[in-house]
């Protein structure tokens, strides 16, 4: 059974997808999105004639009005390839690139709310780790989610790629401290948040004075994560709300 590789060439005006994005096809299945509609429905219908009649390639340029029952009035060119062992090859290795790409987050924490974090984020375009200090068993994570148990979470700070995010979300006040230290002595990263209070806060904020830290720029520490109107504080939706602050400051 073959499959038919789907790609967006080109996206002028108004329009569902980016050029770039993607969909495979076959006989029962689809993978990825072009961005659904009537749309999506010719591409993957164009692409299951191509499986039948055994072309290898072809083009559509649809313009998305009326005539075809979409109104985002832009216009998209579709490539449609049938998915040979060096096309697959060549997007492995794009799909490979553009995840090296995406931003990293480190979650320091593996209780209830790091663990419900790192599932909302799973599907995310981002490249996500989870750092816990205690001696308990590995949690069992989604794929794609890296995990790291260590005596010193703080260390790991140094490790976070530039521009990535520190959500620090641990059992122990005091290292969350730490980390939080650490965190904000870089300059280069796009969020630094904490789970906590007000009270907290201004905790925090008495012991980096003790410590002879006023230097430190606490306005960057987002604390608590996930402030808003919604005050239900069951791990899934803190993990809701913290997920929605984490796309606003890294996928600008």
């Amino acid at each position: 059974m073959g499959r038919i590789l789907i790609t967006i060439t080109e996206a002028k005006g108004s329009t569902p997808r980016e050029a770039g994005a993607f969909m495979v096809v076959d006989n029962v299945s689809v993978e990825g999105t072009i961005g659904g509609g009537q749309l999506e429905w010719m591409a993957i219908e164009k692409a299951r004639y191509l499986l039948v009649s055994g072309e290898d390639h072809a083009e559509m340029d649809v313009p998305l009005g009326p005539e075809i029952g979409q109104c985002c009035g832009g216009r998209v060119r579709l490539a449609l390839e049938r998915l040979t062992p060096e096309r697959q090859a060549s997007l492995e290795a794009r799909l490979a690139a553009e995840a090296a790409a995406n931003p990293a987050v480190f979650i320091f924490g593996a209780g209830h709310v790091g663990l419900a974090l790192a599932l909302a984020l799973s599907p995310l375009p981002l490249r996500i780790r989870l750092i816990d200090s205690r001696n308990e068993p590995d949690p069992i994570l989604p794929p794609g989610i890296a995990f790291c148990r260590t005596a010193l979470p703080e260390a790991e700070i140094a490790a976070l790629p530039a521009g990535g995010a520190a959500v620090i979300v641990t059992h122990d006040h005091a290292q969350d401290f730490l980390i939080g230290r650490a965190a904000l002595a870089r300059e280069d990263l796009a969020y630094i948040g904490m789970i906590g209070s007000a009270t907290k806060r201004a905790r925090f904020a008495s012991w980096l004075r003790e410590e002879d830290r006023d230097t430190v720029d606490l306005d960057r520490l987002i604390l608590p994560i996930g402030a808003s109107a919604v005050r239900d504080k069951r791990p899934a939706v803190i993990a809701a709300l913290v997920a929605a602050e984490l796309l606003q400051r890294l996928l600008r």
